[in-house]
């Protein structure tokens, strides 16, 4: 099988996600850069993930791995989303053989939500069809972040 000339190849590339059971936010970033961009939001057909733009998009970024937000309730304890999470985690490292970074995402569409509705004004209509990409980035990015501490 030949290889896409214009796959991009960077071993330190990563793909974020903010999992829903109803849309999946997708980001991208760099540990060189340690930077994260939001890409897109993926509707998840009968709460299940669409796992063919998955693959086209680990086929276009070619990512080391990948980072997941997991929430869970301000005590620590799992809520009603969590083991869906846990599960897209497992079923991500699966099918891709990849590693599956699980990070906190405690408060980050809301965040999101915040930033784009208080701050840059984006009317409803818009801000539910792309908080959850930008919530991946937030997502994405704070691991970058952390990443970056450790180097």
């Amino acid at each position: 099988m030949r290889k896409d000339p214009l796959a991009r190849q960077s071993s330190d590339t990563f793909l974020g996600f903010d999992f829903g059971t109803k849309k999946i936010g997708v980001a991208v970033g760099q540990l060189t850069t340690a930077t994260a961009n939001s890409l897109q939001t993926m509707r998840s057909p009968n709460q299940t993930p669409n796992w063919h733009a998955i693959e086209q998009l680990v086929k276009e970024w070619q990512p080391a791995g990948f980072v997941v937000g997991i929430s869970r309730q301000l005590d620590g304890t799992d809520n009603s989303v969590t083991p869906r999470m846990l599960k897209f985690c497992r079923q991500l490292n699966g099918r891709f053989n990849l590693p599956v970074h699980q990070q906190d995402e405690t408060l980050t569409t809301f965040e999101a939500k915040q930033l784009l509705f208080d701050d840059v004004h984006v009317n409803a209509t818009k801000l539910w069809a792309v908080q959850d990409e930008l919530a991946a980035q937030l997502i994405l990015q704070s691991w970058l972040n952390q990443q970056d501490k450790t180097i």
